[in-house]
């Protein structure tokens, strides 16, 4: 009996060592290597032997020139990429970054230990797996901190769209289009004292208040976090009118919020083409925000919030114009405004146009010309402001020679010296973005930067 059994044992071995071999196998790895990225952008500029500490209103649309604040700004993207037998990859992402907002000339003291703005710090680091057999081939989720489908203007540099914080999401393919959904929630206080222990308190209103009575805490003493929620969704891709078009959408919430402060809503739309019809490409978008969405719809993180009477409208287009096999001109075109109040300003408003053409003199130098006019505007008394201070008017002007190794408009790395003349409609208008004596200023400086 025992030698009828024999095969049959023989069989099953066999089976179950093939099913072993197979499945170690599909978790094989193939490829497994590490990959580095980053930015660096480091800026020496001064006006009259001292550095300074304003961006002249760029952040708000108001300028575009090269005179972003940071000296030394250097950012790191380290990513780990591993493919196995069966199909699925996964993708470990960290990205690190220092200087972001610092305008000190530092020394070899070691001082910067001293500041803490603009310090090391993590901004991203997530895990994404993709191609899971039961998921289906074009699909990948992911978890942990990261910048969710960021877009920036091209002279302002402005980030109008991203989800910055932390969370998690799926991504798909649906009708060849990417599709995807997304949670990621951002701590307007995260990294401060007043996380910990009773600090800054507000009224009802959402005034800064010094009464403690107007604190907020919860039964361990701690002020309440008032943590920032988006619930993401994107339809990416979409072909049509001779381009592609990007859809999201994006419901957020804010917690220990009174009612009328807790929710809102953002909407965009992308549009994806060559330079209006010429050769180049340009990237256009309209987006509609209110509540906690205000800011310009879908540019959510930290600095998220407003109540039901925040609503905005926002539309920005800008690209790259191939014109000449020597002359290419970069364009933006941004409009901001409030359909009733914007970060607590009754009709404000705000535009920038900008173009900077550039003239290749050859393969490692190019000179660049940057005019802009940038305008604000809001009712009277809007963040106390009267008189001239109601509305800006705002030309900067700028030139520049462009060493570099590539002398394309994109060509990376590059120094840049540079000269911006910026000339405000009044002296109101001038001291509302840093200019200290007149309503003029001219700032001289070296730019250098790489993207790798």
């Amino acid at each position: 009996m025992t030698h009828k059994l024999l095969p049959v044992a023989a069989a099953i071995l066999v089976a179950l060592t093939s099913y072993n071999v197979a499945a170690e196998s599909g978790t094989d790895v193939l490829t497994d290597g590490w990959e580095v990225n980053g930015y660096g952008s480091m800026n020496y500029r001064m006006v009259e032997g001292e550095t300074i500490d304003t961006e002249y209103g760029k952040t708000d649309y108001l300028t575009a020139g090269t005179h972003g604040k940071s000296t030394n700004q250097v950012e790191f993207v380290i990513k780990k990429h591993t493919e196995f037998q069966n199909g699925v990859w996964s993708n470990f992402v960290v990205r690190s970054e220092f200087g972001n907002g610092n305008s000190y000339a530092y020394t070899s003291s070691g001082s910067q230990k001293e500041n803490d703005t603009a310090q090391f710090e993590v901004k991203e680091t997530y895990i994404e797996i993709g191609a899971i057999p039961f998921l289906g081939q074009d699909t990948s989720i992911w978890a942990g901190q990261r910048y969710l489908n960021r877009a920036a203007g091209l002279l302002s540099g402005e980030f109008w769209k991203q989800s910055s914080g932390v969370g998690a999401g799926i991504q798909t393919k649906l009708a060849g289009n990417t599709a995807g959904f997304a949670v990621v929630s951002a701590d307007p206080d995260a990294g401060s004292a007043d996380s910990y222990s009773i600090g800054d308190c507000e009224k009802d209103d959402g005034t800064p208040s010094t009464d403690p009575n107007d604190c907020k805490v919860n039964k361990n003493g701690a002020a309440e976090r008032t943590t920032l929620t988006s619930a993401d969704f994107y339809y990416y891709g979409v072909e049509a009118l001779g381009g592609s078009f990007d859809f999201d959408l994006k419901f957020m919430s804010q917690a220990n919020k009174d009612s009328n402060s807790d929710s809102g809503i953002g909407a965009s739309i992308t549009y994806n083409r060559d330079y209006y019809g010429l050769d180049g490409w340009t990237q256009t978008a309209i987006a509609y925000g209110e509540g906690v969405g205000q800011n310009r719809g879908v540019n959510f993180g930290g600095w998220s919030g407003g109540d039901d009477k925040a609503k905005s409208i926002f539309f920005t287009s800008y690209g790259v114009l191939n014109i000449s096999e020597n002359w290419q001109m970069g364009s933006e075109l941004t409009y901001f405004a409030a359909l009733d109040q914007l970060f607590g300003a009754d009709d404000l408003v705000r535009y920038l146009a900008a173009v900077r053409p550039s003239y290749k003199v050859n393969d490692n130098l190019r000179l660049e010309m940057t005019a802009s006019y940038g305008h604000e505007e809001g009712k009277e008394g809007y963040w106390g402001r009267t008189g001239d201070s109601v509305e800006s008017n705002i030309i900067n002007l700028e030139i520049a020679s462009v060493f570099t190794v590539n002398a394309d408009y994109f060509g990376r790395p590059q120094i840049k010296p540079y000269v911006s003349y910026i000339k405000a409609d009044d002296e109101a208008s001038a001291d509302r973005i840093g200019i200290k004596n007149g309503d003029s200023e001219v700032i001289v400086g070296i730019h250098s930067e790489i993207w790798f």
